[in-house]
């Protein structure tokens, strides 16, 4: 548009000093110079190149083999038990606190148990009812038995009262067995201890309406403790039931104390990707109570992995990668990376990237392949 103004400009002018009509004209010759000035102008500002984004860079470093791993975890009990009623009902009384040493057979908690003591009363009369049956019963059969061999009965009279004593036989048997079970069912309103131990957790009130199995204390039973850890790469600890670990306090390296390995999770957990580590504890020092924060010293094994900062990790379609800066064109490659391992402030790559070459390491969400950008001083 700017051109094609500047042509008929021009044109304008030599049509006025060929007819010699130029000088009425003056004024307006002026402004159309001024506007074809102002025009150049700004083509000269929209031709100016495209700014370039300055980026943060480091230059990667040298492979290197990682000695050792620290992972942070917590004491827990070696066995932990979730105890619950086995009936609905309410609960009328909690005796159990959280930190309670209790033994075993203790009482923790009471439910209702109006309806199980009316069943237990109706299944004990049933018992008595059946007892009386079954005596009746019997007296009949051998009166039967007596009057069998001098023709005064029929053999069907006979067979008739040996079916009505096995019938009251067997309900005398069924009325033993309900009554029994009427009384475990007195017994289970009271909730008690399975062993000695102590109180973790109590997930329920005086009050409340709990169904059957929810659960209502936790019970960390015994003595024994475990150091319990999350670990990235389970194959990085050894799980032989000889393997000894040392652990120590976070809030106090000086409290030590030796472990042997126990399990580890066979799956990952579907929110952290990691797998659990548990490690039984020798004589753990008095420091190291439950819930208790402590640190594992882990010997690292596998390739030799560059370190980066994690502010450099971004995605090509479904793969991690980074950000690499050409160092003749200075313009971006998107360049998709293998992760050996990670931290929370650091990632460990075991290919997709060569010692030297410069990585970004701020603002990858912003930036594009081939983008043109200006590389700052290496961050250290």
């Amino acid at each position: 548009m700017a051109v094609t103004f500047t042509d008929y400009a021009r044109h304008a002018v030599r049509h006025l000093s060929a007819t010699g009509r130029m000088l009425p004209f003056i004024p307006a010759a002026c402004l159309i110079i001024v506007a074809i000035v102002l025009t150049g102008c700004g083509d000269k500002a929209h031709k100016q190149a495209p700014s370039v984004r300055p980026v943060r860079t480091i230059s990667a470093p040298p492979p290197v083999a990682l000695s050792s791993l620290i992972q942070t975890g917590e004491i827990r009990a070696h066995e932990e038990v979730t105890l619950g009623f086995r009936l609905d009902g309410r609960i009328l009384t909690r005796q159990a606190e959280v930190g309670d040493r209790v033994i075993a057979g203790q009482v923790l908690a009471t439910q209702e148990s109006e309806t199980s003591r009316n069943q237990f009363s109706s299944a004990q009369a049933d018992l008595n009812s059946a007892r009386a049956a079954e005596q009746v019963a019997a007296l009949s059969l051998r009166r039967m038995q007596l009057l069998m061999p001098s023709g005064a009965i029929a053999r069907s009279q006979l067979d008739s009262a040996q079916a009505d004593w096995q019938a009251a036989r067997a309900k005398r048997q069924s009325s033993e067995d309900a009554l029994k079970n009427a009384q475990e069912n007195v017994s289970w309103t009271k909730l008690t201890a399975p062993a000695d131990g102590v109180i973790t957790q109590v997930s329920a009130s005086a009050g409340q309406v709990v169904s059957a199995g929810q659960s209502v204390i936790t019970l960390a039973s015994g003595s024994l403790r475990d150091a319990v850890f999350d670990v990235a790469d389970p194959q990085s600890v050894p799980q032989q039931a000889d393997s000894l670990f040392t652990i120590s306090l976070l809030s106090a390296p000086s409290g030590v104390a030796q472990g042997h390995f126990r399990d580890v999770s066979p799956q990952a957990d579907p929110q952290t990707r990691t797998w659990r580590l548990r490690i039984t504890l020798d004589n753990p020092p008095p420091a190291m109570a439950l819930g208790a924060s402590v640190q594992l010293t882990l010997n690292a094994s596998g390739p030799r992995l560059i370190a980066l900062p994690a502010s450099a990790l971004t995605r090509s379609g479904d793969k991690p990668a980074v950000f690499v800066v050409d160092e003749k064109t200075l313009t971006l490659h998107l360049r998709p990376v293998d992760i050996g391992r990670y931290s929370t402030s650091e990632i460990f790559l075991s290919a997709g990237v060569q010692p030297g070459e410069r990585v970004v390491i701020a603002g990858v969400s912003k930036l594009r392949e081939g983008e043109k950008v200006m590389p700052g001083e290496d961050s250290e």
